[in-house]
């Protein structure tokens, strides 16, 4: 889990991803954002969609995919051409990342609307709704919402997943109510983020439950976590990459101070500390964990982490 924002142009997302490739990890996910953070403000950014459609023909077996779009950015009509394409360019292996979205300054600054977070969700809802409806439902499908309505659709060309419903779709968030609620009714995959184990029994128990009041098994939906990571291979290469990460946020944190704090809710150490790590959060039901990584441009440590996936 990339966060190209941090000023990579499109040639280091490229490395990054075939990097993540070789390295036998099973996705390449990035986020979705147009400013620069964290770390320093002002830094290029691209766009998630673009730079993925070129992935998707410069990459053969990673599946990609963004954690996660947030509606303000794309309306859902388009979004789900946008999908359709950058599916049908990998040949099938996208995964979708929808949100309400956060940022409120990157909206500002690039002139798109930010409403209240009660809205983002209604407006999530209903694009949940039509991505759906437009990859599945028979040809002429109409759709009424208060922010947008669909009136006899007709979509090409559809996803072909071999007999899944549409492209792997996930919700990522802290799993409250109405959330899981929307991963229960449209989503194939719910990502808890910031996670810890204690954090992960209680979101996935809350989509657990909203699954069995929905008349769906709890068991179709993946149950996964993004967590920040940073390993090595030593305690003196750890202590390298701390002070290359606090340099890359911008931060004059104490190292030292700064690794403990963390050590309780990243994937953090060496190896054999970070097994450990990732055996606690299997323990609290994550089947799959997304490592969110804040040194993109540290190659060697993709490596590692692809010796840390396949270990």
């Amino acid at each position: 889990m990339s966060e190209p924002q941090q000023g990579l142009s499109y040639a280091e997302i490229l490395a990054l991803a075939q990097t993540a490739e070789a390295a036998g990890l099973e996705a390449f996910f990035r986020s979705d954002h147009y400013s620069s953070f964290p770390g320093e403000a002002g830094l290029p950014t691209t766009d998630a969609w673009a730079t993925l459609a070129g992935l998707a023909r410069e990459t053969s077996s990673i599946h990609l995919g963004t954690l996660v779009s947030p509606v303000t950015f794309r309306g859902p009509g388009n979004f789900a051409k946008l999908a359709a394409t950058v599916d049908e360019m990998s040949d099938g292996r996208l995964e979708v990342g929808m949100g309400a979205g956060w940022n409120d300054q990157e909206h500002a600054q690039h002139g798109i609307p930010f409403p209240s977070l009660v809205e983002r969700y209604d407006q999530l809802e209903e694009a949940l709704a039509i991505v759906h409806g437009l990859w599945t439902e028979p040809d002429g499908w109409s759709f009424s919402g208060r922010h947008w309505q669909v009136r006899d659709a007709l979509f090409r060309p559809r996803p072909d997943r071999s007999g899944a419903r549409h492209p792997h779709l996930i919700l990522g968030g802290d799993g409250g109510p109405r959330q899981a609620r929307l991963v229960a009714t449209w989503a194939d995959e719910f990502n808890r983020q910031s996670a810890t184990p204690e954090r992960l029994r209680e979101a996935y128990g809350r989509v657990r439950d909203a699954c069995q009041a929905a008349g769906r098994d709890p068991e179709t939906v993946v149950y996964s976590a993004m967590v920040g990571v940073l390993v090595a291979t030593t305690p003196s290469e750890l202590r390298d990459r701390v002070r290359a990460q606090l340099s890359m946020l911008g931060s004059r944190d104490d190292a030292d101070a700064w690794l403990a704090e963390r050590r309780g809710r990243w994937v953090i150490g060496t190896l054999e500390e970070a097994y450990e790590r990732l055996e606690a959060l299997a323990e609290a039901g994550c089947q799959r964990i997304m490592l969110q990584d804040f040194l993109p441009r540290d190659l060697e440590m993709v490596t590692l982490l692809g010796r840390l996936a396949t270990g």
